[in-house]
């Protein structure tokens, strides 16, 4: 069944109240660090003080004789995952690196590299008990940048990494893991056909999602094995499947409870606390409880990727570009895995290149493991395309908006990386930004307007529901994937517009890994999409069993029966003359009629749409103190459809203020010996109120056919374009092109210095 036509919905597209807000904004949510268990043990973690390190020894002795500590671990106590188990089911690129990356074995590879774990009945005694434990190291030379990790020469962090995706298969160990490489048409010819060719260098640095709530569980492991973990994450399956990995236990030994959850953006898609508490559970007999501190959180769990993205573009006069070529080099951080590939094709798709070329190296080196962050590798690679881009556009002449029109993707492109677009919404955004009111407003001096645009691919996958009609005839929905942007709203929305019951008559429920089917985790802008899908199919089936106990209760064929607003009907005069039944009615005789009514679903969900989006961002720029205000900014998007259209707006007005602090103030800063310098809120800026303006919102709707209401994922793509956006922006303002992340008041300030001689920006 599908319900594309916009004008027939009742409910989708309307903005009721999220359903766990209340619970929320009064404190009695339970989050992460709120769940308490009789007999609870306080757990913490002896972390590595240097980048690069063999371990020596370690020595518990002085620990485990201080009165209130209960048991002890390192990575002597973990099962080897061996190369042939490390890519099984649901595991991660690699479990044996995340198993590494949970505890260190033999080699600490980074300040903050998990060494060893206590549990003690107070957190005072296990923070004392930290101090007693002796760890020999035997410090090695480190690397922290991406250039100086590809070197010949470089200190190699594993020795068994052999870069994969070049021939002949490298005999020689190397920094550099992976390459990966897209390409259409013939790039050397188009650049050949080209009237201007420009070749520049960007880069970024590390940044962190800036989720307000820290990495938090309590895991209680039985005496007969049977273990409960109680965890904020972006996935309870997900949870149970790497700690049971990592532990060695079985994973029906293993039931994992969603919290709620205080912001992810990709950062709580993977495991740091839940095996080391397992297994100081086992040992204990005891629950145990650990709570990373706000430092634990920057020296020790992923951020996204610092960067290096060189771009070359080749254009006629007229506009037309005949050739794009991206090389893009990301930090992995101490395990390979870095988003690059993402970089890679998400960078380029925006565009109708007839050739074009993308190269991407995934490089280790001495930081925390990466992890994803809101279209994990995306922002980086456009960063670099959409500055090339308005660099291109001021090379031309041409106004920037002009040129992405003349070479926006549109239905019947092919891109870079294969794909051929249909049913895309990219040149309507570029539509909507040419109407809209913020182009047309006036700037002052000093003041800027750029554009830069934006695509992410979006995600489908194994999703679960459960839909079950009460006694009363309410409704309750049980679905597999945790809250972190207003889905259990809109998955309520999609039963209820089904049924044809008001929104208020639906529960909507997260369910552990023991009360619904598997569903992957939070993450790719996939839940609305796949999510809504099996919750949607869920409430047909309930539907078809609806008329079916109506059908029983008239005693006629169910084919007689039709069901409309949240009734039953006769199907037409021939049918009979019935009064029609509601739910409330049909769920009270479901004792009598053929007992519970209810369905469940399992899908593997395919058919995502693509996302893409354009945004227009105004700034001023104060050239004395190299300040930059945001004045105005419109983020323009193709949603699909707005199954709750506030939720959709706050999801582009949080990723564009992401990127705005990833553009102008946010990097993880290191010292000459691998050690973080700012690990906190204090020392690293995230963007607060009073930085913003108000964030203008222009929901472009192109339906997703292969979704039942239309839904596109739309959470990933606002953070895409704003750092080229800020850029361009800046450049407009100023004349000055800053290439380098974050674009922070002393660069602009050395900027300003070194412009010789100094360009005004057009009155």
């Amino acid at each position: 069944m599908s319900f594309l036509d916009k004008a027939a919905l009742k409910i989708v597209g309307t903005r009721p109240i999220r359903p766990d807000g209340v619970d929320k904004v009064t404190g009695r949510a339970n989050f992460g660090a709120d769940m308490v268990m009789p007999g609870m043990l306080w757990g913490r973690i002896k972390r590595s003080p240097h980048a690069h390190a063999r371990i020596l020894g370690i020595k518990f002795e002085k620990a485990l004789a201080l009165p209130g500590v209960k048991a002890v671990t390192c990575g002597a106590d973990f099962p080897e995952v061996t190369p042939e188990r490390a890519h099984v089911g649901a595991a991660p690129a690699n479990l044996r690196d995340l198993s590494r990356n949970v505890i260190a074995r033999g080699k600490v590879l980074y300040e903050g590299h998990a060494v060893a774990a206590v549990a003690a009945t107070s957190q005072a005694i296990a923070e004392q008990a930290l101090d007693l434990i002796e760890v020999e190291y035997e410090v090695l030379p480190h690397v922290m940048d991406i250039e100086a990790a590809m070197a010949d020469g470089a200190p190699l962090l594993h020795d068994d990494i052999f870069t994969a995706g070049v021939e002949p298969k490298p005999t020689k160990p190397s920094n550099v893991s992976k390459v990966v490489r897209f390409a259409i048409g013939d790039v050397e010819a188009g650049f050949r056909e080209a009237d201007i060719v420009i070749e520049r260098r960007y880069t970024t640095k590390p940044v962190h999602q800036g989720y307000i709530e820290p990495h938090a569980c309590l895991v209680s492991v039985a005496a007969d094995g049977q273990c409960t973990i109680f965890s904020s994450s972006q996935g309870q399956f997900m949870v149970r499947a790497y700690t049971s990995r990592i532990v060695g236990a079985d994973i029906a030994d293993i039931r994992a409870i969603p919290a709620e959850i205080g912001g992810g953006f990709g950062g709580k898609t993977i495991v740091y606390l839940e095996p080391l508490a397992y297994m100081l559970s086992k040992k204990s007999g005891r629950p145990v409880k650990m709570v990373m501190s706000r430092e634990e959180v920057f020296r020790a769990t992923g951020p996204a990727p610092g960067a290096i993205v060189e771009v070359k573009l080749g254009a006629k006069k007229d506009g037309h570009i005949t050739a794009a070529q991206s090389i893009l080099k990301y930090q992995a951080g101490a395990f390979q895995g870095s988003p690059v590939q993402q970089g890679c094709i998400c960078g380029l798709a925006v565009y109708d290149f007839p050739n074009a070329l993308t190269i991407g190296y995934d490089v280790l080196c001495n930081r925390p493991k990466v992890a994803a962050y809101r279209a994990p590798g995306a922002p980086i690679g456009s960063f670099g395309v959409e500055s090339c881009m308005d660099e291109l556009a001021d090379a031309l002449n041409i106004e920037p908006l002009k040129l992405r029109e003349i070479n926006g993707a549109k239905d019947g492109t092919k891109a870079t990386h294969g794909v051929t677009w249909v049913n895309i919404g990219y040149q309507k955004t570029l539509e909507a930004a040419r109407a809209s009111e913020h182009l047309k407003a006036p700037l002052g001096p000093n003041q800027g307007r750029g554009i830069a645009s934006g695509y992410w691919h979006n995600a489908g996958g194994e999703s679960s529901a459960a839909c079950h009609v009460n006694e009363d005839g309410t409704i309750t929905v049980t679905e597999g994937h945790p809250d972190i942007g207003g889905s259990r709203a809109s998955m309520a929305m999609m039963v209820a517009e089904v049924l044809g019951v008001p929104f208020e008559n639906v529960r909507p429920v997260v369910g552990d890994t023991t009360s619904i089917g598997f569903s992957a985790s939070t993450g790719g802008s996939r839940v609305t999409f796949a999510g809504g899908m099996a919750v949607t199919q869920a409430a047909q089936k309930v539907v078809e069993v609806l008329k079916q106990r109506a059908a029983v209760i008239w005693d006629i064929s169910p084919d007689a029966v039709e069901w409309k607003d949240g009734k039953a009907y006769p199907a037409g005069p021939n049918a009979g003359a019935f009064e029609p039944l509601d739910l409330a009615t049909i769920g009270n005789r479901a004792a009598r009629t053929g007992g519970p009514i209810s369905a469940e679903v399992q899908i593997n969900a395919q058919g995502q749409g693509p996302g893409f989006a354009t945004h227009i961002c105004d700034v001023e720029v104060d050239r004395e103190t190299g300040f930059v205000k945001i004045l105005r900014y419109t983020a323009i998007q193709d949603v699909g459809r707005a199954i709750h259209p506030s939720y959709v707006e706050g999801q582009m007005q949080g990723g564009v203020t992401q990127g705005i602090g990833w553009a102008l103030n946010e990097e993880y800063i290191y010292d000459k010996d691998g050690c973080l310098e700012n690990p906190g809120f204090l020392d690293y800026r995230i963007p607060v109120a009073s930085d913003m303006p108000m964030i203008d919102t222009i929901m472009v709707e192109v339906p997703n056919p292969r979704h039942p209401f239309g839904a596109r994922g739309v959470g990933e793509v606002p953070l895409v374009p704003p750092m080229a956006a800020v850029a361009n922006a800046i450049f407009a303002a100023t004349g000055l092109r800053l290439r380098d992340l974050p674009m922070s008041p002393p660069k602009i300030r050395a900027a300003v210095d070194a412009e010789e001689p100094p360009r005004l920006a057009a009155e």
